[in-house]
C-alpha cells in the first residue's frame, strides 16, 4: 500500500496490489468535514474531493454520514425531557436550513458532478422532508443520474430528537456495472436483521431516463401488470431482485478502534467488500462558540483540537484491510477490488445461501412505504397519472419495455 500525496491536505491512499487480470473496480472513501452549516460551501468541496478521486482513476467514491447537511456533534439542541429552549429551537432551524430535499437543487448539482466525473457516487446527506430530517444516503450513476436513497432507520441516542426513522421502502441494493451496491449508516451496521435484508437484496437499475416517481412505480407494478394481462412472453426477471450486496457502504461519525471490529465482521459475514467513511474534523471545523457549543467538553478544546478522528476503511470479503484505517487527518482512502473475492469467501460462507437454514429461520421485510396519513378517496386506486403510465406500459412491447427499464443500465464502463 503506497502513500501517493496530492495537491491539498489530503493524502491518497492506494491499494494497486489486486491481479490486473481480475475485474476491478476502483473505489475511493472520502474522510473530511462538511462545511458546517454551509450546503454550498459543503458541495464545493465535495465536488473538489471528487475531482481529486477521479484523478486517480475510482470508479466509486464514497463520502461520509451527513458530509451535506453535517453532523451535529456534540449539540443536545437544548432539549431535556419537558423542556426545548429558545436556544435550542433555534439552532434546529439553522440546521434544519442546511439540510437538501430530496429530489432538488443539491441532488442535481450532485448528479451532475457524478456524471461530470463518470463515477458511481454515494453521499451521506441530511434530507428535509417538510418540517422532519432524515439522516440519508444517496446513490447515483456513472452517467449523472439519481438512483435512489437510503433513510437511516434507526438514529441514535439524541439523533432522534432531530432526524426522523427511515422505512423499509428505502434499503436498496442497486445492481450496477461496478458491483451491486447499498448502505447502512452507522450505528444500525450492528442490527442483525438490517445486515441480512441486504445480504439478500439486489435489484437492476431502471433505465436513467425515467424519472424517479415512475421508476419506484415500475418496481411495484410491472410484474403484476404483466401476468394480469397474460402476457407469458415477457421476461419479467429483469424487474426481479437479484442477491446479493456486493459492495456495503458504511457511512459513519463512529471513529473508534471498536468500529473496525465491526467491519471487520460485516465483510466476513456478508462475503462482501466493506466501505466506511467517516469525517476527520477539528473544533474549527465548526461554528465557534456561542454560535455552536460542543455540551460538557467546550472549555477543554482548543480550535485544532480532533472532535472526529475519522478511521475509514477498505475491508475484503476475506476480512482483509485493503486501506486504512486513517487516524491522521482529511484523507482519499482508495482501493482496488478484486470482485471474484467474492466468490471465493461465498465459498466458505454464504449467510442467505448454503448457510442459511430457511426451514428453520426466515426474515419478512416489511419494504411498503409509510404513511401517516391516507385518504379514503384515494385508498386502493392508482393515481391518474400512474394509472396512465401503467396502461401505456400494457400496449409496450417486450423488446421496447426491456429498453425502457434496464436501457443502458448493462453498458461497460
Amino acid at each position: 500500500m503506497a502513500l501517493v500525496p496530492s495537491n491539498g491536505p489530503l493524502i491518497a491512499e492506494v491499494d494497486m496490489g489486486a491481479d490486473s487480470s481480475a475485474p476491478t473496480v476502483r473505489a475511493t472513501v472520502v474522510q473530511a468535514s462538511t462545511v458546517f452549516y454551509e450546503t454550498p460551501a459543503t458541495l464545493d468541496k465535495a465536488e473538489r474531493l471528487l475531482a481529486e478521486a477521479a484523478s486517480y482513476g475510482s470508479q466509486l467514491v464514497v463520502f461520509p454520514e451527513a458530509f451535506v447537511g453535517g453532523y451535529p456533534r456534540g449539540s443536545y439542541f437544548g432539549a431535556t425531557i419537558g423542556n426545548r429552549t429558545p436556544k435550542g429551537k433555534e439552532e434546529f432551524r439553522k440546521y434544519h436550513a442546511a439540510a437538501i430535499d430530496v429530489p432538488g437543487p443539491e441532488v442535481d448539482r450532485l448528479a451532475a458532478m457524478a456524471g461530470k466525473y463518470k463515477v458511481y457516487l454515494v453521499m451521506g446527506v441530511i434530507e428535509r422532508d417538510g418540517y422532519t430530517l432524515y439522516c440519508t444516503v444517496l446513490f447515483f450513476d456513472s452517467q449523472g443520474c439519481f438512483l435512489g436513497k437510503h433513510r437511516k432507520v434507526m438514529p441514535t441516542a439524541l439523533e432522534r430528537i432531530i432526524w426522523g426513522f427511515g422505512d423499509g421502502s428505502t434499503v436498496p441494493v442497486f445492481d450496477t456495472p461496478v458491483g451491486k451496491i447499498g448502505a447502512a449508516i452507522c450505528w444500525e451496521n450492528r442490527m442483525p436483521l438490517l445486515r441480512t435484508a441486504m445480504y439478500a437484496k439486489g435489484l437492476f437499475v431502471p433505465h436513467a431516463n425515467l424519472n424517479i416517481r415512475k421508476r419506484l412505480f415500475l418496481r411495484s407494478y410491472v410484474k403484476h401488470l404483466y401476468l394480469d394481462a397474460g402476457d407469458a412472453s415477457m421476461d419479467i426477471s429483469i424487474f426481479l431482485p437479484t442477491v446479493g450486496i456486493e459492495i456495503y457502504c458504511a457511512p459513519t461519525a463512529d471513529a473508534r478502534d471498536v468500529w473496525q471490529a465491526s467491519m471487520t465482521h460485516i465483510a466476513l459475514e456478508g462475503g462482501c467488500f466493506v466501505l466506511s467513511a467517516n469525517q476527520f474534523c477539528r473544533r474549527k471545523d465548526y461554528p465557534p462558540p456561542p454560535e455552536y457549543v460542543f455540551q460538557g467538553t467546550e472549555e477543554n478544546l482548543t480550535p485544532d483540537s480532533v472532535v472526529c478522528a475519522g478511521g475509514s476503511v477498505i475491508i475484503s470479503p476475506s476480512g482483509t484491510v485493503l486501506a486504512g484505517p486513517n487516524y491522521e487527518g482529511e484523507a482519499l482512502i482508495s482501493a482496488d477490488l478484486d470482485l471474484h473475492e467474492i466468490a471465493r469467501a461465498k465459498f466458505d460462507f454464504d449467510v442467505v445461501g448454503h448457510y442459511s437454514r430457511s426451514e428453520l429461520f426466515n426474515l419478512t421485510v416489511m419494504d411498503e412505504p409509510t404513511c401517516p396519513v391516507t385518504f379514503t378517496s384515494t385508498s386502493g386506486s392508482i393515481k391518474g397519472s400512474e394509472r396512465s403510465f401503467s396502461n401505456s406500459l400494457l400496449k409496450t412491447n417486450k423488446a421496447q419495455i426491456t429498453n425502457l427499464c434496464v436501457g443502458d443500465a448493462r453498458t461497460s464502463l
